[in-house]
């Protein structure tokens, strides 16, 4: 089976009859090349932490820049508003960070969604049925130094970043609570974090519908992302026969970048192409 995106950490994650991690699938990794050139045909489906902007030690600690914010400004320009953030955080939280700019968003992993019209799907509440789950973290966060809970409303996440020997137990205590819950929920592994969230909500289904919209629709997708929550979306973008990114070495695409500093110098690439129509 030749696999579109190899996590480093199949083995880990992926039962032995995948295929992920086939000699076939192995030899896709060598394949990799640099990010393509930039073009004016493009549309954009940006990760935020870790690809365009660097980890933090915690998620509250994260901030974009203005230059970034020009940047994507001018990018967005370029492309017919072709740009589209896909991320964890929520679509407020994404225009919090990124304000002024309002782009086209995916929030929670696909669990909402704001199209380039401004319509909004899957509106973010505060899901009840987590009540009790939000609880056993919040006290699981509060008895163990160096985890933290990010509260999002529909979906709950544990960092331990900063307690990576806890590693074990917070897998253990997540694992209980989401069965708890049943099957309507599950586990969303990220790097040094879990979430709770509905099932049924990818960032490679929140590509899908933005590629059958205006202006995405007929351009080539392009998806930068930099974990194993991206390969979705990775997935999605190849199979409109465009093109996925790794930023970073935590998990494989068909290109790469170095980092979020290698992502602003290709985004600046774009920035700089000239629309022959506008000239």
């Amino acid at each position: 089976m030749n696999c579109p995106t190899l996590c480093k950490n199949c083995n880990d994650t992926a039962p032995a009859t995948s295929g992920l991690c086939s000699e076939a699938s192995l030899g896709y990794v060598h394949r990799m090349i640099t990010a393509p050139a930039p073009a004016l045909g493009l549309c954009l489906f940006l990760d935020v932490d870790g690809t365009l902007i660097e980890l933090a030690a915690t998620p509250f600690d994260t901030r974009v820049g203005e230059e970034l914010k020009r940047l994507l400004s001018v990018v967005s320009e370029r492309l017919g508003g072709a740009v589209a953030l896909v991320s964890g955080r929520s679509i407020a939280y994404l225009d919090a960070m990124f304000a002024p700019l309002a782009l086209p968003s995916a929030g929670l992993h696909g669990v909402e969604r704001r199209s380039a019209s401004g319509a909004v799907h899957g509106a973010s509440f505060i899901d009840s049925q987590l009540a009790s789950t939000r609880a056993a973290l919040k006290a699981l966060a509060q008895t163990h130094p160096g985890v933290l809970l990010e509260d999002k409303g529909r979906t709950l996440a544990i960092h331990y970043r900063l307690a990576p020997h806890l590693a074990s137990d917070i897998h253990e205590a997540i694992t209980g609570l989401v069965a708890d819950l049943g099957p309507q929920y599950h586990v969303q592994p990220g790097s040094m974090m879990l979430e709770i969230k509905p099932r049924g909500f990818n960032k490679g289904n929140s590509v899908k519908e933005f590629m059958h919209e205006p202006p995405f629709s007929g351009r080539l997708p392009v998806y930068l992302g930099d974990d194993i929550t991206d390969l979705d979306g990775f997935r999605a973008a190849e199979d409109f026969g465009g093109i996925s990114i790794a930023v970073g070495d935590r998990v494989q695409a068909r290109c790469h970048l170095s980092g979020p500093a290698a992502v602003h110098a290709w985004l600046q690439g774009i920035a700089d192409l000239v629309d022959a129509h506008h000239e």
